[in-house]
């Protein structure tokens, strides 16, 4: 059994970033033919998620759906130190959630054909994201 961790850094800004061709670059690297491929976001402001990378509209319809149901209001949250986008983010990193699981299949990315890895960035300002990648296999 082999066992890779790193680390990948996101310059991210507002909506969802596709990040799986710079998660298949790191996986590339490793001598794994099958196993699994955890990606963990350090963040709580932000979420992972596996979603349709072949129509764009797919994702504006997603960034406007998360926007109509966690409405950033200041008025209906207690946390507002951080501005009124700052709860709303944390409620929606809390329904997408920050892990991800991902067979490996021949040393790649066991996705479907219109599957993508994305960084749903649920603040207005850009961070910088970190994504913790740990591979276990053979």
């Amino acid at each position: 059994m082999k066992f890779h961790q790193g680390k990948l850094q996101v310059a991210s800004r507002q909506g969802l970033m596709e990040i799986t061709a710079d998660v298949g670059r790191w996986l590339a690297g490793k001598d794994v033919t099958q196993g699994l491929l955890t990606l963990f976001l350090r963040h709580t402001s932000a979420s992972l998620l596996i979603q349709e990378n072949a129509d764009p509209d797919v994702r504006r319809d997603l960034e406007a759906f998360f926007a109509r149901l966690v409405i950033e209001d200041e008025r209906l949250y207690v946390h507002t130190a951080e501005g009124p986008d700052d709860m709303p983010a944390h409620i929606r990193s809390a329904l997408l959630g920050v892990q991800l699981s991902i067979p490996v299949t021949e040393g790649r990315l066991g996705l479907g054909t219109w599957q993508g890895i994305y960084l749903f960035e649920h603040r207005h300002a850009p961070h910088r994201r970190e994504v913790t990648l740990t591979l276990i296999g053979e």
